[in-house]
């Protein structure tokens, strides 16, 4: 029976044990990414407003954890390529909405379904139900990380 590791040395096994899966799972869905000529947050961009609608440029940041003024670059360069329109919000015209166009929607729709079986076989080392508790006990853990940063 192997040596009991000490709750530290365990914690640290845990960090580097979870970045490097992370970085395994992720690997091939960021090189389909490339593949598509799309950057990272092109992609995230792309993919909330497909999956979430019409959204203010603020929202779509914090879903994609992107500053401000990433943001704004970001939507310039999709808009400027015609793949997102913004426009006005009618409550607050400070507010700007960001919608997919026609185009956009037509790029990201077959490029999104790609990066879904790419990430299903990635992940296919796991059962459903491991999957399932993988799910529970990252969110239990990142909830928890968060309260750290809090204080």
């Amino acid at each position: 029976m192997p040596n009991k590791l000490s709750n530290a040395k365990l914690s640290l096994k845990l960090f580097t044990v979870l970045h490097r899966s992370n970085v395994a799972v992720q690997r091939p869905a960021w090189q389909q990414i490339q593949q598509a000529n799309l950057g990272p947050s092109d992609f995230a961009v792309l993919e909330v407003l497909l999956h979430k609608g019409s959204l203010p440029i603020s929202a779509i940041g914090s879903k994609i954890l992107l500053t401000n003024g990433s943001m704004t670059t970001a939507v310039d360069r999709l808009e400027a390529k015609g793949l997102v329109a913004r426009v006005s919000s009618e409550s607050d015209r400070r507010t700007k909405i960001v919608s997919l166009t026609a185009k956009g929607r037509a790029l990201i729709e077959p490029i999104f379904a790609e990066h879904a079986a790419v990430i299903e076989a990635a992940t296919a080392g796991l059962t459903y139900d491991e999957k399932l508790q993988f799910v529970e006990l990252a969110k239990k853990l990142g909830k928890f990380a968060e309260t750290l940063e809090q204080q």
